[in-house]
């Protein structure tokens, strides 16, 4: 893929609309909760593998209002707070999070989603900090497989009424980054090609347009 045709891209926004599912309904299920205040527990652990859009999440609840966590942060403060890649945590950073989730489980009026890559139980922190992320609701989180997104891409194609030829569909998938936020931005891309060239979106138009050819 050209990096002309990469500067092209203009990836979406995530949110929680654009976030393909796939395995992790139920966790995507208690976000929107979360996020409407009427989670049972106001603690969520997120993990699995790259790929699997823990990043994705935790940028769509900031996108609907939470807040990234920093160690400097106020324990206290109300809303959702946000932490990724809890494995590289320091000393100081975990005590932090430790007495924020503390304080999450005290107040009505706060809650903390955190990612990592890995089970609570098996994460390289202190002891303490890893029994409080296992308090709330633990959520593994499952990388599409290419059967789901090729149905995912098939069915936003639909909803655009993109008329493409069926080889399309793989060859994106072999040819291009495979998180479903590229391969959607290059579907939407393609479609705009297409359209404005007025020809059905063929493998060769998909070939032209990896090789940069503009207006």
């Amino acid at each position: 893929m050209t990096q002309l045709a990469l500067d092209l891209l203009q990836p979406l926004r995530p949110t929680l609309d654009n976030y393909v599912p796939g395995r992790n309904a139920e966790a995507v299920a208690a976000l929107r909760m979360l996020l409407a205040w009427r989670l049972v527990e106001r603690i969520v652990y997120l993990w699995g593998d790259a790929g699997c859009g823990r990043s994705h999440l935790l940028t769509a609840l900031v996108e609907a209002g939470a807040v990234r966590w920093t160690p400097q942060a106020d324990a206290t403060a109300p809303g959702i707070t946000v932490v990724d890649d809890v494995q590289t945590l320091d000393a100081a950073a975990q005590i932090a999070l430790f007495n924020r989730l503390n304080e999450v489980r005290a107040r009505p009026n706060a809650a903390c989603v955190v990612a990592g890559d890995t089970a609570p139980a098996a994460l390289p922190l202190r002891e303490d900090l890893r029994s409080r992320l296992a308090w709330g609701y633990v959520y593994r989180l499952h990388v599409l497989t290419d059967e789901q997104k090729a149905a995912a891409l098939a069915a936003h194609a639909a909803g655009r009424g993109l008329r493409y030829d069926p080889e399309v569909i793989p060859f994106l998938l072999t040819h291009l980054p495979r998180d479903m936020r590229t391969l959607i931005a290059a579907l939407n891309a393609l479609d705009a090609y297409a359209l404005a060239r007025k020809r059905v979106l063929s493998i060769a138009l998909v070939r032209e347009w990896l090789a940069g050819s503009g207006p």
